[in-house]
């Protein structure tokens, strides 16, 4: 057990920084646009800033030195409040993912920040060290594991034990050891930088910067002369084209190597470990116990380049913002598809990912398309009543009811042929998807609920819809339509057999 210790003292300086972005356009109002105003709300609005300001680095202090975290044998316990004092406790048990995020500024500093997420919910949801040494960091992770395998051991033996014998929070201990799964190659992260169409980011970034501009000189004439005096030249055209293009690949290429260089994905028995960014630092662990469900997604770009997304469906982690969620379940975006089935037989073993699936029966496709036809219906009698005038060409209503029906044809064709499914004894694998296609794959005891439903029109067909809930942040539901009503009440009993897996205390 280790006492009661402060945080980190820089958590002043970039709790400091935080507060003044957030009072840069006031003091630009204040003191850079009216530098010279004697206007009583201007002298007063200065008057308000520099009381705040001394307040909120008194404030800042005076939180530094109340604030304390204690980690004994079992749990973290937080000391917050200045005034008012409130301590939190909470399990290491509960700890199911682990983040950790470097920005220039800590790595400045030679720091990092850490947080510890749980599967509960509201303020006890994350223990977070926005600002601490990199050793404190790797201590208290190591610490949280092996306080949670000592607890699992002694469940195992079926012993009480001694938890004072445990070593204290300066113990070095033995970490698994990691197996480094995949780093991406310098024609990986070329590929990547193509598929994920970041070299478009250029244009975005010179349209951005014209209009800034704008805000405050006048550029127009300069670009109207610019852009004339391109045009006056077909080798002046192709000259600029040609530049624009390298510039915008390079563009691509370094953005992407900046996000995805140095990524790295590894895992020992108990975790899976992501590390990743070459200016900005994170890496991240996932408990292996707590993956519901793999996903496989393939854009039309990837499947032409051979590529594919593994995400995981993960319990817990109840993340700030999309973005972290996002970072927590997907393992890679561009993972070669190859790669990606070798590299989840080696992560989790548990699961198994096969290519051979049962694709849809074709009364399944008669089911879709008569479904579908309501939309071209619809459209069509639209259009027949307002009859669009498009250039001039009064008749153009009955092209687009042409184009309508050929898109919805397309449409449900390619999803057809890419739905297909496989149900063995321990796992359901299914692939839904037309333009973009996902692989689901989940164990039967991750699964907390199944349906099967039926609408008229299957009825007649002899089909039926299924549908799956695994825990997650949100609740994952996944499931296919128009499969054989044969495969739906099989489906029906294959579940019931989880309870001989799962075991109530």
């Amino acid at each position: 057990m280790m006492e009661a210790k402060r945080y980190h003292p820089l958590n002043i300086l970039f709790d400091l920084i935080l507060q003044v972005k957030h009072l840069f356009f006031p003091a630009l109002i204040l003191f850079v646009f009216n530098y010279d105003s004697t206007n009583a709300f201007i002298m007063y609005g200065r008057i308000v800033f520099y009381i705040y300001v001394g307040g909120m680095q008194v404030y800042l202090v005076l939180k530094w030195v109340s604030y304390k975290y204690r980690l004994d044998d079992t749990s973290f316990h937080l000391y917050e409040g200045i005034f008012t004092k409130k301590k939190q406790t909470i399990p290491f048990t509960k700890i199911q993912n682990v983040n950790r995020h470097t920005t220039l500024l800590h790595r400045i500093f030679k720091v990092t920040s850490i947080r510890f997420e749980t599967g509960m919910v509201g303020d006890d949801s994350t223990v977070e060290f926005a600002v601490i040494s990199v050793n404190e960091a790797d201590r208290l992770e190591a610490y949280t594991k092996h306080a949670v395998r000592f607890e699992r051991e002694l469940e195992v033996e079926g012993k009480e034990g001694d938890k004072s014998s445990s070593e204290e929070i300066g113990t070095s201990y033995t970490t698994p050891e990691r197996m480094v799964h995949f780093t991406p190659t310098k024609k990986e992260i070329i590929k990547a930088s193509f598929t994920s169409l970041s070299f478009l980011g250029m244009i975005s970034l010179l349209v951005w910067a014209y209009f800034k501009l704008t805000e405050y000189i006048d550029v127009e004439e300069q670009v109207e002369g610019i852009f004339s005096f391109i045009t006056s030249s077909w080798t002046l055209i192709t000259l600029t084209a040609v530049g624009l293009l390298v510039l915008s690949i390079v563009f691509g290429m370094v953005t992407t190597y900046i996000r995805y260089g140095k990524y790295e994905i590894s895992s020992d028995h108990e975790r899976i470990y992501i590390a990743k960014g070459v200016i900005e630092e994170t890496a991240f662990s996932i408990a292996k116990e707590r993956v519901q469900a793999i996903k496989i997604k393939q854009s039309l770009l990837k499947r032409m380049l051979g590529l594919a997304e593994v995400k995981l469906t993960v319990v817990g982690g109840d993340s700030d913002s999309d973005k972290d969620k996002q970072d927590v379940s997907s393992l890679y975006p561009f993972l070669p598809v190859k790669r990606a089935y070798e590299m989840i037989a080696e992560i989790l073993p548990a699961y198994e990912v096969t290519e051979e699936m049962t694709s849809l029966p074709q009364k399944s496709l008669w089911a879709r398309l008569v479904r579908s036809s309501w939309i071209w219906i619809i459209g069509t009698g639209a259009l027949y009543y307002f009859q669009p005038n498009i250039w001039g060409w009064e008749q153009a209503w009955w092209v687009i009811s042409i184009a309508l029906t050929l898109f919805v044809l397309v449409f449900e064709v390619i999803e057809f042929y890419n739905t297909r499914y496989t149900l063995n004894d321990h796992f359901i694998q299914f692939q839904t998807g037309s333009l973009t296609t996902t692989l689901f794959v989940s164990k039967r005891e991750k699964i907390i609920e199944v349906n099967v439903k039926r609408d008229l029109l299957q009825k007649q067909l002899g089909l039926a819809s299924i549908k799956t809930t695994n825990r997650a942040k949100p609740v994952s539901h996944k499931g296919v339509t128009d499969v054989p009503i044969e495969l739906a009440e099989g489906f029906y009993h294959w579940y019931m057999g989880r309870r001989k897996e799962i075991k109530v205390e």
